[in-house]
């Protein structure tokens, strides 16, 4: 399975982004998708994720209420939208397939695989 991320970019803060997710191969096999970040000399952090079905949807709590995940099951892609953009908000953003089980409740890198290469999105103040 391979993960392509997009539609990074510089953007000014207050600003959006549209970052896409498009899965090929076996992405059926998972239970979906999550968006990690990480930002210079800091540790990946989770962002949002989403199931293929879409009855889960869950958000890192630094983006509550500004970002948007979505899907399109039928394409095998999933999509970030970035609204209300901070400086703080700058990292590269990464993609990946949900491996485990979405009952488990947890949101760490070891429930994630097949990771995308990474797409870069920088807030400007």
């Amino acid at each position: 399975v391979q993960l392509q991320a997009s539609g990074g970019g510089l953007v000014q803060a207050g600003g959006s982004l549209r970052l896409s997710c498009a899965a090929s191969g076996r992405a059926f096999s998972s239970y979906g998708v999550g968006w990690f970040r990480q930002a210079p000399g800091k540790e990946r952090e989770f962002v949002a994720a989403i199931s293929w079905g879409g009855g889960t949807i869950n958000y890192g709590d630094s983006v509550k209420g500004r970002f948007t995940i979505s899907r399109d099951s039928a394409k095998y892609a999933v999509y970030l939208q970035m609204n209300s953009l901070k400086p703080e908000d700058t990292a590269v953003y990464y993609c990946a397939l949900r491996n485990t089980p979405w009952k488990l409740g947890t949101w760490e890198e070891i429930d994630f695989g097949s990771w995308g290469q990474g797409t870069l999105v920088t807030v400007s103040s």
